[in-house]
């Protein structure tokens, strides 16, 4: 019995030995591993408020705040992947620096911790706490809360946060991050320098992807590039994202536009077609079996409908018949995010296709 309790504490003492001599001399894994298992989205963040994109606006004012002016309480509003965050980390870390950063910086995702106990608890308690020693600059004298997704915090907890904005003005500035701006109460929205984010625009774009290729040394092709700006639609993260699964997926190839069409999810605009053409000119029979295969392709409805609706918008439908698929679309876009069959759904809008465009042959 002893012998083979020794023979069970040698083995896994060399198990150890075994995994400590792969992690390198200090015990963890070596800082290239980490270098390389970082997201691209996370490693070309912008470090600070100088390297942020197309947000002239919030810039600039962030920039007198940083100079020495009083930071005010900031709601940043917009699409996602323009910014907001990377704006209010960049600042946060500029002001601050890194010894000072996490005792003074509090981030609260809503998606996650959204009631009114978080305020309650969590917040008011970081606004309350009194930090030995000062800051060299003014602003540095205050600690910042900042908030993601605060349009998902129920009505209770926007207005608990409002009154600890009231009562914690000395010592703390808040910043708000949302989608949706209508969805914060009115009394918060009075309170903060409200800052909308704009899609990005395509140049920036493609001069942001353009650099990150040059730095991981990709291949690519000009309609590669150009078919990342089109599918993220001016989501920054997104156009990212993209990239960086078609360099994983590609090794040393060049980076191709039908890579990123497929990586994307994207509905081959061929078969689109094909879809629209049984619509106007064939039966109902050859439109489910379209549909039917369409499904079992793999491809989400949701974004069978978006494509639909940009190109049902550069057909010869009169502006009538545009209204009434348009209506269908937006019946049909509810109906799947309840949960609803896609199958059944998108059978349904395009037998509202096909209707109006038998109606506009008869005239």
């Amino acid at each position: 019995m002893q012998a083979f309790l020794k023979g069970a504490q040698s083995s896994r003492a060399q198990q150890k030995q075994e995994r400590i001599g792969s992690a390198g001399p200090a015990g963890h894994p070596s800082a290239d591993k980490k270098h390389k298992a970082l997201p691209w989205v996370e490693k070309y963040r912008p470090k600070c408020v100088d390297e942020v994109a197309f947000q002239e606006e919030v810039v600039a004012v962030l920039k007198k705040s940083l100079e020495g002016a009083d930071l005010p309480n900031l709601l940043f509003y917009g699409p996602p992947g323009t910014g907001k965050t990377s704006t209010i980390l960049a600042a946060a870390r500029e002001l601050y620096g890194p010894e000072l950063y996490r005792q003074r910086v509090l981030e609260l995702n809503a998606s996650d911790e959204r009631g009114i106990q978080v305020i309650r608890e969590k917040v008011k308690n970081f606004a309350q706490i009194c930090f030995a020693g000062a800051c060299l600059r003014p602003p540095g004298s205050k600690k910042l809360s900042i908030h993601q997704c605060a349009d998902s915090m129920t009505n209770a907890a926007q207005a608990a946060l409002r009154r600890t904005m009231e009562k914690e003005s000395r010592t703390t500035r808040f910043c708000l991050i949302c989608n949706y701006v209508s969805r914060i109460i009115e009394p918060l929205t009075s309170r903060c320098s409200k800052f909308r984010f704009k899609p990005l625009g395509d140049q920036v774009q493609e001069e942001r992807l353009l650099e990150i290729c040059e730095k991981e040394n990709l291949k690519y092709t000009k309609e590669g590039i150009g078919a990342l700006v089109r599918v993220s639609e001016g989501d920054l993260r997104k156009a990212i994202t993209f990239l960086q699964s078609a360099a994983r997926l590609n090794g040393d190839k060049e980076i191709t536009e039908s890579d990123v069409t497929e990586i994307a999810g994207v509905v081959p605009s061929k078969m689109i077609q094909n879809l629209l053409s049984i619509c106007y000119k064939s039966t109902f029979d050859k439109l489910e079996i379209a549909i039917k295969n369409i499904i079992d392709e793999g491809y989400a409805a949701m974004q069978i409908i978006h494509q639909l609706h940009d190109t049902i918008i550069d057909e010869s439908l009169n502006d009538q018949q545009k209204s009434v698929i348009t209506e269908k679309m937006a019946e049909v876009d509810k109906c799947l995010t309840d949960g609803a069959e896609e199958y059944l759904q998108l059978l349904s809008l395009c037998s509202v296709i096909m209707q109006q465009a038998q109606t506009s042959q008869s005239n």
